[in-house]
């Protein structure tokens, strides 16, 4: 199967049209509509349940979905696993856990991905995943096993193993929510210096510090459909919803 990877100056790095998704009876995506550009940086917010992980995993074919289109880097992401891993190479993806290789050291676990999915000699794989190691301020722990580092230090090593496959694109699904409160900060710092260096992101979080400060819109979610889309400074000052309004009060106050 020959998949087209061109991507045209006016087309968006992201483009979900009408995209439907259930699970079993329950429809988490509702007809989803958006674009994103090359190099924006997307906040998505909404109550649990509201469907943001599941439109995320969906861009890199984590979720399949029922109805509609998807498009990510030029490529059409369909059901088969050819664009999918071809999506997959386009889009690095961070979770809630770490979900590291206990048994690999640190440099292990960022090599891996560079030598099994991008063919590189060892030399090489260990040369970029230094260079990230020191992106995301670790080299010191290169040689040290993840139960040895903290929750904050095993995401921003989590990170890295995404930036070691070089993807344009960056998917964050609450890369926070499961850090003690003292190493969240560490993360978002992170976070916030890949936002300043012209990657696409796409960041599902509850930290709205973090929102106001880096994304280029927000984007609320509430029962699988986008209510609400902004820039910051609006979406903090003047939320057109109810519905989003009622969301901002409860964790601006909590």
């Amino acid at each position: 199967m020959r998949i087209e990877a061109a991507v045209r100056d006016d087309e968006p790095i992201i483009l979900f049209d009408n995209v439907f998704k259930s699970f079993g009876d329950f429809q988490v995506l509702k007809g989803i509509s958006l674009s994103i550009a090359a190099g924006e940086r997307v906040v998505i917010c909404g109550p649990s349940g509201s469907g943001k992980s599941t439109l995320i995993r969906c861009i890199n074919g984590l979720e399949s979905y029922d109805a509609g289109h998807i498009r990510v880097a030029g490529l059409a992401l369909g059901t088969d696993d050819a664009s999918r891993r071809a999506v997959r190479g386009k889009a690095g993806m961070v979770f809630q856990q770490f979900n590291l290789f206990p048994h690999l050291t640190v440099l292990e676990n960022l090599m891996l991905g560079p030598m099994r999915a991008r063919g590189m000699n060892r030399a090489a794989a260990e040369e970029i995943a230094r260079r990230y190691l020191d992106r995301v301020r670790i080299p010191e722990q290169a040689d040290k096993y993840p139960r040895q580092l903290s929750g904050g230090q095993q995401q921003r090593v989590a990170i890295a193993r995404s930036l070691c496959m070089e993807p344009g694109i960056m998917l964050f699904d609450e890369p926070t929510s499961a850090l003690d409160p003292e190493m969240i900060n560490e993360v978002l710092e992170v976070m916030a210096e890949l936002a300043g260096t012209g990657m696409t992101m796409l960041c599902v979080t509850h930290e709205m510090g973090f929102a106001r400060r880096v994304a280029d819109r927000i984007m609320f979610m509430d029962h699988g459909e986008i209510v609400e889309t902004a820039p910051p400074e609006r979406f903090f000052s003047a939320p057109e919803s109810q519905r989003c309004r009622d969301f901002l009060q409860k964790i601006l106050n909590h």
